[in-house]
């Protein structure tokens, strides 16, 4: 069965508009498990005064919870901008295979340090990159005007 990454990175893109629309980073994410949508979330770090409540972190604890294990080792997690470590951290512990990201995290983005791990989590970037980048940049200029 062929997964189709666009159809589920605009999922992703709908949770970051959410969040630009309440005036946090607008990244999104969706998870998914056997081609269905199990949890989803965006940024919410003003929300909640919280720096640990990027859009990764609240959906792998959503999913988590959906499924009723710690271990999400069917799943793909799909994400508007490139993981910091820390998601990337709980991207591990969580055990997802797979990371689809939309725009690269040029200053905090988990592929700007060498990180050995003990099994492989596959990485495909870019997926509507352009649209991803487009709605980061219309945030920051929102804020800095």
């Amino acid at each position: 069965m062929e997964i189709n990454h666009n159809q589920f990175m605009k999922k992703a893109l709908q949770e970051a508009n959410y969040a630009f629309f309440k005036d946090e980073v607008p990244v999104g994410c969706v998870i998914v498990c056997n081609n269905e949508i199990i949890s989803r979330s965006s940024n919410m770090v003003e929300l909640l005064n919280d720096s640990t409540a990027h859009a990764e972190l609240i959906a792998i604890t959503s999913a988590q919870n959906n499924l009723n294990s710690k271990n999400l080792e069917n799943c793909t997690l799909y994400t508007t901008l490139e993981p910091c470590m820390m998601c990337y951290g709980a991207i591990y512990w969580s055990k997802i295979k797979t990371i689809v990201y939309g725009a690269s995290d040029q200053k905090r983005g988990f592929s700007k340090h060498i990180v050995n791990v003990d099994r492989d989590i596959k990485i495909i970037k870019g997926v509507l990159e352009a649209e991803s980048k487009e709605l980061l940049n219309s945030f920051f200029k929102k804020i800095r005007s």
